[in-house]
């Protein structure tokens, strides 16, 4: 069931909704600002998509990629800060004030607001519930995508088959089954597959590139980079190797499977038709914590996504995402979530040298925030992972970016820890917060949505997250509806102007009018 195509036909809802019916004329002739529109295929699509990275995110992260270059940093500019249409998106849960990753990815990948801990599911499926499943699967804009013709691909920090990927993918009643031992003897009885084996079944993905080889394997299959870490082993209990059948399964095509940086290196773009990069056995390392000779950073792995996407004539969907930016804030590891953002950004700005505004539309947003704050009164240029400079009325210091919860709540005799001895500028710094939980938690306020590109204003005011993937197909021009895609308008052949000029003001005038009414 695909989410995007419920309503098309006669009684379907105007498709130019960023202006009134009297003006769709208007985005009729805004679509042809793009050489690929002129072609009818849309604009190709990347979409960048940071976990977990609120406006507070953003703000430290400016700062720090500032001060990363020996500036103050607040005058820094992002490469995302250069997107000229910024909206805001509302990311409530159907069933939870404040969400989690599965329900938010459900929303912006596929198009409606779904319960926490599902994926790829409308409302109607249940938490853990595998019979919830049957008949409410819905699918995402990747999956639009690639029926429509064009390249697709993932590229994530995380392990692939995690909560923001598998909804590109997956339908699951809970994000956790990334393979069948995960999942409960009843709902293998009633027919739910686990996600990792989704990857391969359901949309053919031509790049795919993160973590998780332990999803993939037989039970106890060493791992290649780790073969003395059971942690590190194959956890499959149906004795399938997943990334064998994969390779199986592309033939006649130039399909490589890779793990490491030199194999990596190595996959040539141009000859390569289908890419299959796991680098870990689970999650990606950290930024801070990355050997580079083994795992690429964020802006290469997305860099050799484009090139290999981009030569497909139809255009391409590619979603990156910076998902140990969340798993930072979660550990109330400042400085890890921040140099996870600047490294999003760099592969954002990678990105934007790889492609072009005149014909790919580029969008960033989040899935949610986290309870991160930015206080005090620091002078200008403090470090953003620094303290504040004075005491307060505990006669403690304290830092300019705490937690509102988290494993950072510490009360000894009454008091916060004595910090000024401490460096909190360390990546392994847990920053303070009000309330000991045993993980930080998400913020539920809502958060940016920037875009660049064809039909980048369509992202503008305050829109449920479940607009996002709608308004990106309509710029793609997939889905049922595509008839704003039309090369030309129409003009009736018997009273065709029979010069350019004449031609030039029977496009106009119409235009004029409406603007006009």
């Amino acid at each position: 069931m695909s989410a995007f195509r419920e309503g098309s036909g006669k009684n379907a809802p105007p498709r130019c909704s960023p202006w009134p019916r009297e003006k769709q004329g208007v985005c009729f002739w805004v679509r042809f600002s793009s050489a690929q529109w002129a072609g009818g295929q849309g604009a190709p699509t990347f979409l960048a998509l940071p976990t977990g990275m609120g406006i507070t995110t953003v703000t430290a992260a400016r700062i720090l990629k500032g001060q990363l270059q020996n500036r103050t940093g607040e005058e820094t500019i992002m490469n995302m800060d250069t997107f000229p249409y910024v909206g805001l998106v509302k990311v409530y849960a159907v069933d939870f004030q404040i969400p989690d990753s599965a329900a938010t990815a459900t929303a912006y990948l596929c198009g409606v607001k779904a319960n926490l801990n599902t994926v790829g599911l409308s409302a109607a499926g249940r938490n853990g519930a595998c019979r919830s499943q049957k008949g409410n699967e819905v699918t995402s804009i990747l999956k639009w995508a690639k029926d429509a013709g064009k390249s697709v691909g993932i590229v994530t920090t995380t392990r692939v088959q995690h909560a923001t990927p598998a909804a590109a993918y997956a339908h699951s009643a809970s994000r956790k089954w990334y393979c069948d031992t995960d999942m409960p003897a009843a709902a293998k009885a009633q027919g739910c597959r686990d996600i990792a084996a989704q990857l391969l079944s359901n949309t053919d993905i031509d790049v795919i590139i993160g973590g998780g080889r332990k999803y993939m394997t037989p039970k106890g299959t060493r791992d290649p980079e780790y073969p003395l870490d059971p942690s590190a082993r194959g956890r499959r209990s149906d004795g399938r190797n997943l990334i064998s059948e994969w390779q199986h399964t592309k033939g006649g095509k130039v399909a490589r499977y890779v793990w490491n940086r030199t194999d990596f290196d190595a996959v040539d773009p141009a000859t390569t038709d289908y890419l299959l990069a796991l680098f870990e056995p689970g999650d990606l390392r950290y930024e801070l914590e990355r050997d580079l000779s083994m795992d690429p950073p964020l802006s290469d792995t997305t860099e050799k996504a484009i090139r290999i996407l981009q030569k497909n004539p139809k255009g391409f969907f590619l979603l990156v995402e910076g998902g140990r930016i969340d798993q930072g804030h979660h550990a109330s590891r400042a400085s890890m979530a921040l140099h996870e953002t600047v490294e999003l950004d760099n592969a954002v700005g990678r990105a934007l040298e790889l492609t072009g505004d005149g014909d790919t539309l580029t969008m960033v947003t989040a899935d949610h925030s986290h309870s991160f704050t930015f206080n005090g009164f620091p002078f200008r240029g403090n470090s953003i992972l620094g303290r504040r400079p004075s005491l307060r009325l505990d006669m403690m210091p304290y830092t300019t970016l705490m937690y509102g919860n988290g494993p950072g709540h510490k009360i000894v005799n009454n008091k916060r820890p004595d910090i000024r001895g401490v460096d909190t500028e360390s990546k392994d710094y847990i920053q303070q917060a009000a309330v000991p939980t045993e993980s930080e938690t998400h913020g539920g306020e809502d958060v940016a949505v920037l875009a660049r590109g064809p039909m980048a204003h369509l992202f503008h005011g305050v829109q449920e997250q479940s607009y996002i993937p709608h308004a990106l197909a309509f710029a793609a021009c997939i889905g049922d509806d595509q008839s704003h895609c039309e090369t030309t308008p129409p003009i009736p052949r018997s009273s065709a102007p029979t010069s350019p000029a004449a031609w030039l003001i029977a496009v106009l005038v119409p235009v004029l009018q409406n603007l006009l009414r």
